[in-house]
C-alpha cells in the first residue's frame, strides 16, 4: 500500500512539473521576450503630413543662475513668474530698501569723520613744523651764546638734541 501511494505522489509531482513547464513556455512565447512582434497592416493612402508634438512632462532649463540683490532689503514686487519667458536685461523683481536711508546717512557721517581726521592730522603737522622751527631757532641762539661764552657747551648740545 505504501509503494502505491509513493508512486502516485511521484506521478502527480511529475504531471504538475510538466504542466508548469508548458505554462512557462506558453507565456514566454506569447507575451515574453520570445513573443513575435505584432504588425498592423493598412492600405496606403496619399495625403498631407502635418507635424505635431504632444506629450506630458516638464521642461527644464539648460543652465540655472542664482540671482540676488547686492544690498539688504525686502522683495517689493515680483514681475516674472515661474514658467514665464524672460529676456536678457528684463526686470524680474524690485527690492524695497528697508534701511537704505540710514545707510546713506551713515556713509555721509563716515565721510565727515574722515574729513575731520584729515583736518586733525593737518593741524598736528602744522604744530610739529612750528615746534621744529622753534627748536631750530633756539639751537641757533644757544650756539651763538656758546661762542660768546654766556652758556656752556652742554646746554647748547641739549638744545641741538631737542631740535
Amino acid at each position: 500500500m505504501k509503494i502505491r501511494s509513493v508512486l502516485s505522489r511521484q506521478v502527480w509531482f511529475a504531471a504538475f512539473g510538466v504542466a508548469l513547464l508548458i505554462a512557462f513556455g506558453w507565456v514566454a512565447t506569447k507575451s515574453g521576450p520570445l513573443a513575435p512582434i505584432r504588425v498592423t497592416v493598412t492600405q496606403v493612402v496619399k495625403g498631407d503630413v502635418a507635424p505635431s508634438l504632444f506629450g506630458i512632462g516638464t521642461v527644464e532649463a539648460r543652465r540655472a543662475y542664482l540671482i540676488g540683490p547686492i544690498a539688504a532689503g525686502r522683495v517689493g514686487r515680483v514681475l516674472a513668474d515661474v514658467g514665464d519667458a524672460v529676456k536678457g536685461g528684463q526686470l524680474l523683481a524690485e527690492m524695497d530698501p528697508v534701511d537704505l536711508d540710514k545707510r546713506v546717512a551713515a556713509a555721509a557721517a563716515a565721510v565727515e569723520r574722515g574729513r575731520s581726521a584729515v583736518a586733525t592730522v593737518q593741524a598736528q603737522m602744522n604744530d610739529a613744523r612750528s615746534r621744529l622751527d622753534l627748536a631750530a631757532s633756539e639751537a641757533k641762539r644757544y650756539i651763538d651764546l656758546v661762542k660768546d661764552n654766556f652758556v656752556s657747551q652742554s646746554v647748547a648740545d641739549g638744545k641741538l638734541q631737542q631740535q
